[in-house]
C-alpha cells in the first residue's frame, strides 16, 4: 500500500500503517527494515511476507531514517524516533507507547 508515497508492504489495514497486527487509535507507524530496505507495520507483517531473518539497526545507525510517520508521512530517524515522547515531531500525532516493548526487535539496544 503507497502511504504518502512510500510503498507499505504487509497486511496494512488502513492510509495510516495499520495493519492487522497492531490496529489501535495510536498505531500509525511503519519501520524500514535492514535486511529488505522495506516498510512494514510490524515484526509480524514482516516474518509472514519473506524468507529470511530480520536484521536489525545497529546503535551506530540512529541516524537512518527508518521510521515512518502513517499519520503526516514523515521519515524519522531512530533517534528522533526514540527521544520522540510517543508523538511524531512534525504532525504531534500519538504513536503507541507501549512500542517501546519491541524497539529491540528492531534496534540494537545497549542491553544487548
Amino acid at each position: 500500500m503507497l502511504i504518502h508515497q512510500i510503498n507499505v508492504k504487509g497486511k496494512v489495514i488502513d492510509g495510516e500503517t495499520r495493519c492487522e497486527h497492531y490496529h489501535g487509535e495510536s498505531d500509525r507507524i511503519a519501520i524500514k527494515f535492514k535486511c529488505c530496505n522495506t516498510y512494514y507495520p510490524c515484526i509480524h507483517c514482516h516474518n509472514e511476507a519473506v524468507d529470511h531473518q530480520v536484521e536489525r539497526w545497529g546503535k551506530h545507525e540512529r541516524q537512518q531514517q527508518v521510521v515512518l510517520c502513517g499519520s503526516c508521512g514523515t521519515e524519522l530517524t531512530i533517534e528522533e524516533y526514540m527521544q520522540a515522547n510517543d508523538q511524531c515531531p512534525s504532525c504531534k500525532a500519538s504513536f503507541n507507547p507501549g512500542c517501546h516493548l519491541h524497539h529491540h526487535l528492531y534496534f540494537v539496544m545497549d542491553t544487548d
